[in-house]
């Protein structure tokens, strides 16, 4: 029951349609798939963040892997503790993969689901966010914009059955000010939130967040950049904060307490570098009476199953999760069971996905074609 290879492809995927933040519009995502094979057959799967510089470090780092078994998880993390603080988000990513690889072939060899793995179910289906960005209105002057926006998250809500609208927001905070007041007026009962990715500054975070308070927003999202920044706008807007990016590692939590800094943590196996550190993250907020939902960073098949298991056995994690899955044309495992809003916690052994290898080799034909995506 040992690792005899671990292998890395890196793939390119187009998304339905434009995906517009604050500092990129995307067309697509390049991932990095891992597979980890053992001496008895049996294969282990994981999928990333990013692409050429993440598979090579997924490469050296799989080398330590080899001859060990999938189970040895922590002494595989304990001899790489210093990989993130040398590679950063790199880092934690290369080393997510190899862990969602090593929870799949640990469910396999069980016959278990990884949700079971991770304490067992405590709910079946998990909610995802319906993600609007301005790239959805098309090609519609400015004074339409908030209207568009409007009708098309009504669009995507009435088709798709989401309970939870996010707008990703932009560097012009009164513009999106008023998008969210049009979609607010044409989704009252809908949880509503926005994300500028830390694109305002404070004094604009509190200015925008006092014209918002009126809208009822499940939380703002990361308005500005840093924990003290954060800081002085909670002390001075009455809308629960949310950060993906001022809470990052475990060393960031206990100064975003002491301050009062967020709300709510966002978690990621991929951003925080294992399924167990999710976990830990989700005890953490827990103890101190803080919200946690999950970040999406373009999750394919293979990675979102991996998400849907910490939902799936994590009870704190009860919100609509962010998820770019349904945004993909296309996926190399047979699709997710997405309906009514919400993607099933998969039942089959490990991941409980099955990948589709042609699919695979040829997405990562288009990489080589295309190179990494940079947007």
């Amino acid at each position: 029951m040992q690792i005899r290879s671990v292998d890395a492809w890196v793939v390119n995927l187009p998304l339905t349609n434009p995906f517009t933040s604050s500092f990129e519009t995307k067309t697509g995502e390049t991932r990095t798939v891992v597979r980890i094979r053992l001496d008895d057959g049996v294969e282990g799967w994981g999928e990333t963040m990013w692409g050429r510089p993440v598979a090579a470090l997924v490469r050296r780092l799989g080398e330590s892997l080899v001859g060990r078994s999938p189970f040895d998880l922590e002494a595989f993390h304990s001899t790489h503790t210093m990989v993130p603080f040398f590679h950063g988000y790199l880092g934690y990513a290369a080393l997510a993969a190899l862990d969602v690889a090593c929870w799949d072939a640990m469910g396999k060899l069980t016959g278990q689901p990884l949700v079971n793995l991770l304490g067992g179910r405590v709910r079946d289906r998990v909610p995802i966010t319906a993600l609007v960005t301005r790239a959805d209105a098309g090609d519609v002057a400015a004074r339409d914009l908030p209207g568009a926006l409007a009708e098309h998250a009504a669009s995507v809500v009435a088709s798709g059955g989401f309970t939870a609208v996010k707008l990703k927001g932009t560097r012009d905070p009164f513009g999106d000010v008023e998008i969210l007041r049009a979609i607010r007026s044409r989704l009252p009962d809908v949880d509503l939130r926005v994300d500028p990715n830390a694109a305002w500054s404070v004094p604009d975070s509190v200015r925008a967040g006092l014209r918002l308070e009126e809208l009822d927003l499940e939380y703002l999202e990361d308005p500005c950049v840093g924990i003290e920044g954060m800081a002085e706008v909670r002390r001075r807007v009455r809308i629960p904060l949310c950060t993906n990016m001022c809470v990052v590692r475990f060393e960031d939590f206990a100064p975003a307490v002491r301050l009062g800094a967020v709300d709510v943590v966002h978690g990621d196996v991929y951003k925080w570098g294992s399924v167990s550190a999710t976990k830990h993250l989700a005890a953490h907020c827990q103890t101190f009476g803080l919200g946690m939902n999950l970040h999406s960073g373009g999750e394919l098949g293979i990675a979102t199953a991996a998400h849907l298991a910490v939902v799936g056995s994590t009870p704190i994690l009860d919100r609509a999760i962010d998820s770019m899955y349904y945004l993909h044309a296309d996926d190399i495992i047979e699709p997710l069971d997405l309906a009514g809003g919400s993607l099933a916690v998969p039942s089959g052994p490990g991941l409980g996905v099955l990948v589709d290898e042609e699919k695979l080799a040829h997405y990562a034909a288009l990489n080589e074609k295309e190179g990494d995506l940079t947007h």
